[in-house]
């Protein structure tokens, strides 16, 4: 098994790309600053929320969810990252107005624990 120090030197792997297409789709000028957050995303190998603010200093922590400013503080990327295990799960993105709602934390989750790993059945020895 491999352990934390031992993953040193992983980049991040940004789970979804799709979300982001989806929604600079329905807002082109999202589009830059979308993929310039995900080029750096995934080339960086952060292990704490200390070391991803030195990339993002807007970011903030919602309960268990990471909040980026993008664009100019135009669009809001809601995602929850795991560093032990360099992923990143993009959960919302959305525009400025959208997050003023304060409607997103309930939808995403953010003050509920994490979802625990499931481990596939093992068949049980005859």
């Amino acid at each position: 098994m491999l352990g934390v120090s031992l993953r040193r030197g992983f980049p991040m792997w940004v789970v979804s790309l799709k979300r982001l297409r989806e929604f600079w789709g329905l807002h082109p000028h999202a589009e830059v600053p979308l993929r310039a957050w995900f080029t750096q995303t995934s080339a960086a190998d952060w292990r704490t929320f200390s070391e991803l603010r030195s990339t993002f200093p807007s970011a903030d922590l919602v309960g268990t969810c990471t909040v980026l400013n993008l664009g100019g503080n135009k669009y809001r990327l809601v995602a929850r990252v795991f560093y032990a295990s360099h992923k990143v799960y993009v959960l919302r993105v959305m525009t400025h107005a959208e997050y003023d709602r304060e409607d997103w934390p309930k939808q995403c989750e953010c003050h509920q624990p994490p979802p625990k790993p499931t481990q596939p059945a093992r068949p049980k020895s005859p």
